[in-house]
């Protein structure tokens, strides 16, 4: 039964995130790694309210609009390249979370 890792990246900035996971797809090709991806997700639009002081009545500035893109990518088998990649060190805008499962071939 293989093993499956499904890492989950996550940025403001699209591009520095497509540039991040273009990368991750060719070290898997040249290493032969079954990869599944890259996923994108609709990308999440975010409001946050921004207070002018610490106070309850101290008024608010405008509010911080933002947008978090989202890909997912699958590794199958090969968890040594998973391990590799879910423990490297990503730009502080990337944020990376890993999940893995042991999957049941059909008819198993």
């Amino acid at each position: 039964m293989p093993f499956v890792t499904k890492l989950t990246l996550e940025s403001g900035d699209r591009r520095r995130l497509d540039s991040v996971v273009d990368e991750i797809k060719e070290q898997a090709e040249r290493k032969g790694v079954e990869l599944k991806g890259p996923h994108p997700q609709p990308p999440d639009h975010l409001r946050v309210p921004q207070s002018k002081t610490l106070g309850p009545s101290g008024g608010r500035f405008e509010s911080w609009d933002y947008t978090v893109y989202t890909r997912t990518i699958e590794i199958v088998d090969h968890e040594e390249f998973a391990r590799a990649v879910a423990g490297r060190e990503f730009d502080d805008g990337i944020h990376v979370a890993a999940e893995v499962e042991q999957r049941s071939h059909l008819g198993s």
